[in-house]
């Protein structure tokens, strides 16, 4: 393989790993690694190559979410092969480590592709942005071609057999490649078959309100989730997922409680339902839809209270300009 061809190939791979696709990067990275320590590849160029590929990935979902705000990230949720995580932990990581989380994105499975569009959604400044980006990839690849240098015997003895196999050893990595996909789906269709509890509808929901006993409307979205979409249903109470299981305590027993998010299969919103029930709660339901299906459906809203998402977005905006 010529120097020129093996570079670029890996930066096509680790730049399509970037942009989505299910292609691991980590085994190209390390190959790369065992590669320029034997003197066949040229150690800067492939740094220089991978650690590009990154920055475009980075800054192409930078600017997405820039332009586009909380609907790249429902898109993102919606086909991610892990929405366990991409609903609740990624989040929780960019509001809990700021802008620095975008240093650390690439060692944290899920956050590497959530943090970038979450940084333009939140109008992180591109400066900020492109430094703690561009730090964090030069980390992640560094590690990983170091790592590919200090296995290289291991590498160089593994390859031969590889190459003998020829497409049978292709054959046999697009099996694995394929079974990975399939495994990560099974599991997000058991992610969702386990949030599989009793939904309410908008109408519904409105009648209840009007009602003699208007239920306890719980606003579980995250608190980055929320300034995203200042607006919430009329008296809803900001509860985030993780604070759930905690505050329980604080919430009434003899009324409905209706919990809403804004994330793809009211995730957020079932797995608080679930938390409540097992603290033996009973009229537990998701709003069907989420806040989104309220609004689309022309019901009132209003602005979420200034104090504490106000406080929130100075947070993120002070992070986000130092």
């Amino acid at each position: 393989m010529g120097s020129s061809l093996g570079v670029g190939l890996i930066f096509g791979n680790v730049l399509l790993t970037q942009l989505g696709l299910p292609l691991p990067a980590l085994p190209t990275l390390l190959l790369a690694g065992a590669l320029t320590a034997a003197g066949r590849l040229p150690a800067a160029e492939v740094f220089a190559a991978s650690l590009l590929a990154y920055i475009i990935g980075d800054a192409t979902w930078y600017a997405a979410g820039r332009m586009s705000g909380g609907r790249v990230m429902k898109l993102l949720c919606r086909i991610s092969l892990t929405p366990d995580i991409c609903v609740g932990q990624t989040q929780r990581s960019f509001e809990r480590w700021g802008a620095k989380s975008l240093i650390i994105a690439k060692f944290v499975p899920g956050l590497s592709m959530i943090a970038p569009p979450l940084a333009g959604a939140t109008h992180m400044s591109l400066t900020r942005f492109a430094a703690l980006s561009t730090l964090g990839s030069a980390l992640w690849v560094g590690a990983a071609l170091l790592a590919g240098m200090l296995l290289r015997s291991q590498i160089e003895r593994l390859l031969p057999r590889i190459v003998d196999f020829g497409s049978a050893a292709l054959l046999i990595v697009l099996a694995l490649l394929a079974a990975y996909v399939a495994f990560k789906w099974r599991e997000r269709r058991r992610f969702y078959a386990a949030l599989d509890v009793a939904r309410i509808g908008v109408d519904e929901l409105y009648a209840l309100i009007q009602g003699a006993a208007p239920p306890t409307i719980l606003d579980v979205r995250s608190t980055t989730a929320q300034e995203l979409q200042l607006r919430r249903i009329p008296g809803a109470l900001h509860m985030p997922l993780h604070e759930v299981g905690q505050r329980a305590g604080t919430l009434p027993r003899d009324r409905e409680i209706i919990l809403y998010c804004s994330c793809p299969n009211e995730a957020s919103a079932a797995q608080a339902a679930h938390v409540l029930m097992r603290q033996g709660f009973r009229k537990v339901r998701p709003l069907h839809g989420g806040l989104d299906a309220w609004i689309a459906a022309g019901y009132a809203v209003e602005d979420v209270p200034g104090a504490a998402v106000a406080g929130a977005t100075r947070a993120l905006a002070v992070e986000a300009t130092r």
